[in-house]
């Protein structure tokens, strides 16, 4: 059931705006910064070797969705071939059109929900912000040892490696062996960004309330938002990823569609603290829209203002804070977010309650195949920049 809540703090019950589709004008961004926006969206789709088969964003200021843009295919290619290193074409029939609701692989976007799922337990006191990991997980022996705090998963400063050969373990009990022996490879404290933050994190999560990850996401931000296209997999409409095989992947899977891409969350069974959601971008949008609201979509709440605050604060709780590698001229006045290996990345400019939202599947159909790096994320968080300044 839907909360109401106390906006202001006058005592009465209040309801956030919640989002509409409307001019540029009418959201105050510059009409032909998002002319330029579309167009060059468009083009990240085009060509032998794009960076995305498929793109879609969203941009938005205050409760208006100014850009709502969809280019590519969302399914473009059969497999890669190595010894000419060229996609494979599906004949034209047999390919999928991307669409404003094409559902995408968000890869570590997920580490976001897993953040703010820990900040809603953070919030009811069933969660200590600097409590040793070892209080929720004694038989995590290596984390005991070292004396990793729940505030160092979340800021990625335990100090352990960005990620473990999961994938190769024989079963889930070799898994789970595996990452209760890790130790950090640097001094608890130092900043390396690492998806085992986030698996220890949604150990801790499931232990003190006793569900599971997807359930948390499902009960505590999807359903009450109702971002009705937002789960963990397999989603079989989804974007096309990779056509994974060694020696560029980590497993022998072939073409990917429906199934998560990361290699670890998949010998998970598809629901891990680092990835494995899918999502539209209008979805993410509304989850945008609460977090710029205080907490607050409609007359839902997941968090009070003050948690919001927490988790969006410099050095960010899962978020990443003013990061000009992706956010490009968005980022210096407290804009933060995160970025998907898929193509995906989020962005929340606080400063001028704005968000941009890029989805796509960068990785069809092989990883760093087409043209890479963060040109992209950085084109599109400029032009919104740039459309801020223009109004």
């Amino acid at each position: 059931m839907e909360q109401t809540y106390d906006l202001g703090g006058s005592g009465e019950l209040s309801a956030a705006p919640r989002l509409r589709v409307d001019t540029p004008q009418r959201a105050g961004l510059d009409p032909e910064e998002m002319r330029h926006l579309v167009r060059e969206v468009r083009a990240l789709t085009t060509g032998e070797r794009p960076w995305a088969p498929a793109a879609v964003v969203i941009v938005g200021r205050g409760p208006v969705i100014a850009v709502r843009e969809a280019a590519g295919w969302a399914v473009r290619y059969a497999s890669y071939d190595e010894r000419t290193d060229t996609g494979v074409e599906l004949p034209p029939e047999s390919r999928v059109r991307a669409t404003v609701d094409t559902v995408f692989d968000l890869a570590s976007l997920t580490k976001l929900f897993t953040a703010v799922a820990a900040v809603q337990q953070l919030e009811r006191g069933t969660l200590g912000m600097d409590a040793r990991v070892a209080a929720y997980l004694p038989d995590f022996t290596a984390a005991a040892d070292h004396d990793i705090t729940v505030r160092q998963l979340l800021t990625h400063t335990s100090g352990l490696r960005p990620e473990l050969p999961l994938y190769d373990c024989p079963d889930d009990a070799a898994r789970k062996a595996l990452l209760r022996a890790e130790a950090p490879m640097s001094t608890p404290g130092t900043y390396v960004y690492s998806d085992l933050n986030m698996l220890l994190l949604q150990h801790v999560l499931e232990r003190i309330t006793g569900r599971t990850l997807d359930v948390l996401i499902h009960e505590g931000i999807t359903r009450p938002l109702g971002m009705t296209a937002t789960d963990f997999g397999p989603c079989p409409d989804a974007a096309a990823t990779e056509d994974q095989r060694r020696p560029w992947a980590k497993a022998e899977r072939g073409m990917v569609r429906g199934e998560v891409h990361d290699e670890n969350a998949w010998a998970l069974g598809g629901v891990a603290g680092h990835a494995g959601l899918f999502s539209t971008a209008h979805d993410l949008a509304v989850l945008a829209r609460c977090l710029l609201s205080g907490g607050a979509y409609g007359p839902a709440r997941i968090l009070g203002p003050d948690y919001v605050e927490l988790l969006l604060t410099p050095p960010g709780l899962g978020f990443a804070i003013d990061q000009p590698w992706f956010m490009g001229e968005l980022s210096g006045r407290g804009a933060a977010g995160h970025t998907g290996f898929t193509g995906t990345s989020l962005v929340l400019d606080r400063a001028t309650d704005t968000f941009a939202i890029l989805l796509a599947n960068a990785v069809h159909p092989r990883r760093g195949w087409g043209r890479t790096g963060n040109g992209a994320r950085v084109a599109v968080a400029d032009r919104v920049a740039r459309g801020v300044r223009g109004r």
